[in-house]
């Protein structure tokens, strides 16, 4: 059998990376945090302080301030990790996770014959808990290739590991996962980004945003268990994983319906932890209003929020 495994620079870059021990990876993302918050070398700060303003609007500007500091850093400590993660064992993987809060709710949801859906927002390190999870259950997972072959091979490699299995990122993917959960097993659905191709228009921190609903349509089909995760990294250079409850309203209602009770509950892991979360993706540009809000000076780009905000408030009041 031909051994298909990439042999060039950025494989082998990717591979020398992976292997270095997780407190260098942090030791380097935190140089580097330190630089693009000191010079301001990247645009991202901008982004995270829009979102910031958008979404936590109550917090004084020097809160604000505060926030992006660390968000940049542990944003970017949270990168390094995942190749320190991708290339240790699923042991070492395990070993890295000091604590878990919830245990007992994975521990019954495994046992329901319905399947489970577990619901993990772009925050933290989520890439640590697939190991922990792979030990109970095989996990069916939406994947979506990288563009580059070689970092694709290297990270395709890495998830698939841990008995998960990757299916596409199109209806034939979505069919794969329904028909696993229907036979008790488990998929993980990252809900907080925009969907390459349409979407729902559902209130996130008030603002109308093209979402997927495919989480709350898997759990309202199937019936599966639904449960909330994350990962925050530790001071001993592991992590603390949580494994939370969703509200049942997830079950009541239209997808969309279901979806809200989703966003309801990243926005209040956010208010309780907003230094953790990925803030540099430009999430409020998913309404045809707002487009270009990226582009505008910080004035108008709040000011079309507002206005937002307001028509949808409005169009809620008619409805009830």
């Amino acid at each position: 059998m031909t051994d298909t495994t990439p042999t060039n620079t950025t494989y082998r870059l990717l591979q020398f990376v992976s292997r270095q021990p997780i407190q260098i990876s942090r030791f380097i993302a935190r140089g580097l945090a330190g630089l693009v918050n000191l010079f301001r070398i990247s645009k991202t700060s901008a982004t995270i302080r829009l979102n910031l303003q958008i979404a936590l609007a109550e917090l004084t500007s020097e809160q604000h301030e505060q926030i992006i500091q660390h968000a940049i850093r542990n944003e970017l400590t949270s990168y390094f990790e995942f190749f320190s993660i991708w290339g240790a064992s699923n042991k070492k993987n395990i070993d890295r996770i000091h604590s878990i809060t919830g245990k007992e709710l994975l521990q019954d949801a495994l046992k329901a014959p319905e399947g489970l859906v577990l619901i993990v927002p772009h925050f933290g390190t989520w890439e640590i808990m697939n190991a922990y999870i792979a030990q109970f259950t095989q996990m069916t997972i939406l994947y979506k290739p990288v563009k580059n072959e070689s970092a694709n091979q290297f990270v395709r490699a890495a998830r698939s590991r841990e008995q998960a299995h990757l299916v596409p990122t199109d209806e034939s993917g979505v069919r794969q996962i329904f028909k696993a959960l229907k036979q008790g097993g488990t998929t993980v659905i990252l809900p907080d980004h925009t969907p390459n191709v349409g979407g729902e228009m559902i209130p996130y921190f008030g603002v109308p945003l093209a979402t997927s609903n495919l989480s709350a349509k898997l759990i309202q089909k199937t019936k599966a268990k639904a449960l909330f995760l994350y990962a925050i990294r530790n001071e001993d250079h592991g992590f603390d994983m949580h494994i939370e409850a969703i509200d049942e309203r997830i079950y009541q209602g239209n997808a969309n319906d279901g979806t809200a009770v989703i966003l309801e509950t990243i926005e209040d892991l956010i208010r309780r932890h907003p230094e953790h979360y990925h803030w540099s993706y430009k999430r409020f540009k998913a309404n045809p209003d707002l487009n270009d809000l990226y582009n505008l000076n910080t004035k108008e780009a709040l000011k079309r929020v507002a206005e937002v905000r307001a028509k949808a408030s409005h169009s809620e009041t008619e409805i009830v």
